[in-house]
């Protein structure tokens, strides 16, 4: 999850084209339920309290070993709840239900869930499915046959965000669809072992646009990553794209890697509920998100899962 500021950039919804044609189902946002409470014992990042988004530092919060140790512990926690809300996904389940699955996991972990009251997010995870880009607000709306779908998830935990996502095949997935998502994969994951002390952070988005652009996928630029940890957003920001950004990882730097992977080229433009990114030209896409750390020879991919590897 990026900053809503940045939708700034974004274009006039008004040039849509048309959804007869399409090879799935075209989604618009549905009834949103009530706020789901939080117990009062549960520490809560300090934006909540506040109402207040602090202004974004220059400078990167570089981790010392007991801080890294704290987000090993919140981004695990986050991978466990992810992987609960997972195991609920089918045809015929609402959105909102996976809302409430994340929300009553996290609480019982005695965790908040970081998006609930970010900027006045209602909800404790974003659901983005098909033509819905990024931030899609949990609702009313039943998944169907054919649907892909990211879960995005952070957790906030003893003062540290932990955040991670990932696209999902609904039931049967047309060819492209399914294409679309394990190209997503592949692109975070080769970005990922471009990684480690002293690389330069633009390997990043340069592996992923010739991951992209080889199986005739687009990288969004409108998406980026973040740096993580006390805050949950702040420097280095992590560009997707193809770019020539200077700046090398050193030990210390935690931060995520999320490319948005589209059909073609677009103009996302950001719906009437301020947080809904939806393609202007109707595509699809796929994102998928780990959360690193930067040690002092490596990198460790703090919110991977039991049974995946990065050499």
């Amino acid at each position: 999850m990026y900053v809503k500021t940045f939708f700034n950039l974004f274009r006039s919804k008004s040039l849509k084209t048309s959804i007869d044609q399409l090879p799935y189902n075209y989604v618009t946002p549905a009834k949103v339920s009530p706020i789901r409470l939080v117990p009062k014992h549960i520490m809560r990042p300090d934006y909540v309290k506040s109402g207040l988004i602090p202004p974004a530092s220059r400078d990167v919060d570089f981790l010392e070993e007991k801080d890294m140790n704290s987000m090993r512990y919140v981004c695990r926690l986050a991978r466990q709840i992810l992987n609960v809300a997972a195991s609920e996904l089918k045809v015929g389940v609402t959105t909102d239900y996976i809302d409430e699955v994340i929300h009553e996991t996290c609480i019982s972990f005695n965790a908040y869930p970081s998006t609930l009251l970010y900027q006045e997010y209602p909800k404790s995870v974003c659901t983005s499915v098909n033509n819905v880009m990024c931030h899609g607000i949990p609702d009313s709306r039943q998944l169907q046959d054919g649907d892909i779908i990211n879960v995005d998830f952070t957790a906030f935990y003893n003062g540290f965000h932990g955040d991670l996502s990932e696209t999902y095949c609904i039931g049967n997935v047309d060819e492209t669809g399914r294409k679309l998502v394990d190209v997503a994969r592949k692109c975070r994951d080769e970005a990922i072992t471009k990684c480690g002390p002293h690389q330069l952070l633009s390997e990043i988005g340069n592996t992923i646009h010739k991951v992209a652009s080889k199986s005739g996928f687009v990288v969004s630029p409108s998406f980026l990553g973040h740096g993580i940890g006390r805050a949950f957003h702040c420097q280095p920001s992590i560009y997707h794209n193809a770019n020539e950004d200077v700046e090398v990882m050193k030990p210390g730097m935690s931060f995520t890697i999320e490319p948005v992977i589209v059909e073609g080229e677009d103009n996302p433009y950001i719906d009437d509920d301020q947080w809904t990114v939806m393609s202007k030209h109707n595509f699809r896409s796929a994102q998928f998100e780990h959360t690193v750390l930067i040690t002092d020879s490596s990198v460790e991919v703090l919110t991977r899962d039991v049974d995946e590897e990065f050499n």
